[in-house]
């Protein structure tokens, strides 16, 4: 059967789109990365370490794609111009940005580190200010463009012992909306995917912190995060970043302002 004119891409088809993916050497930034890839995106990678970056680098020219590694602290305003003037040279535009660096640590309110504070903020929430405040402008120009906040159900729910945290991705997801509504009727959309606990560097390290302060052993520490979801069960990159596809193609140009949770079920709304 012929289509003619009206024959379509694939649903998540993203054949030569360009993308930067913060916090791209690892975990679900990678996994984001290599699905982009799959689907027929060049990438420029960005994450304070250089070695994961080229690592994710080599893994998807051997897919058939153009990546860039760019070593960038999203935390830092002016690493984060030239990291975003770098990969607009080399990727030629941007057509969708995930802003996916991001730090977790926990700590008891009282006698909360002020640092501690201060650098989750910068990290999680002005990181995503500063990127995106570097790669907007080209989307608008061009009326059309896929702006992805990796926020987390901390941006929905509280927790104890993660203030710093949960107040950061909350930030996230008021800026997601915020921006889904300024550039609404500029071909751009704004959405945040609002994970739970995924089996990442991350979570390992949350893993080792209950190891340390429980005395519980690895196993029965990874039990305890597992728990949390109605799934018993950690979440895969993988299923984070299909998410991401759809959010990014043009099939989901409706979508818009949105805080899509993967998690199992453990937040429903």
């Amino acid at each position: 059967m012929q289509g003619g004119n009206n024959q379509r891409e694939p649903i998540g088809s993203l054949a030569g789109r360009k993308a930067l993916i913060t916090g791209g050497g690892r975990g679900i930034g990678r996994a984001v990365a290599l699905a982009f890839t799959r689907e027929g995106a060049d990438v420029a990678l960005t994450a304070r370490t250089e070695s994961e970056i080229y690592g994710v680098a080599v893994e998807v020219e051997t897919l058939g794609r153009k990546a860039y590694p760019i070593v960038c602290d999203v935390a830092d305003k002016a690493q984060v111009a030239l990291a975003a003037r770098e990969a607009e040279e080399k990727l030629g535009r941007i057509d969708i940005l995930v802003n996916n660096a991001g730090v977790a640590q926990s700590h008891k309110f009282i006698d909360h580190d002020d640092w501690l504070w201060e650098h989750t903020l910068a990290v999680n929430l002005t990181g995503v200010y500063y990127v995106t405040k570097q790669v907007v402008p080209g989307m608008a120009q061009r009326q059309w463009g896929r702006i992805i906040n990796m926020a987390s159900t901390a941006a929905k729910v509280g927790a104890k012992y993660i203030a710093a945290y949960t107040a950061s991705k909350h930030g996230v997801l008021g800026l997601t909306r915020a921006l889904a509504i300024e550039f609404v009727n500029d071909g751009i959309t704004v959405n945040a995917i609002c994970p739970g606990y995924v089996d990442t560097p991350m979570t390992d390290a949350s893993v080792a912190n209950i190891v340390q302060r429980t005395g519980r052993n690895e196993a029965e520490a990874r039990q305890i995060i597992e728990n949390l979801s109605p799934q018993k069960r950690l979440v895969q990159p993988e299923e984070v970043a299909a998410v991401a596809v759809m959010l990014a193609g043009d099939l989901a140009g409706g979508i818009t302002g949105q805080a899509i949770n993967v998690d199992g079920g453990a937040v429903m709304f």
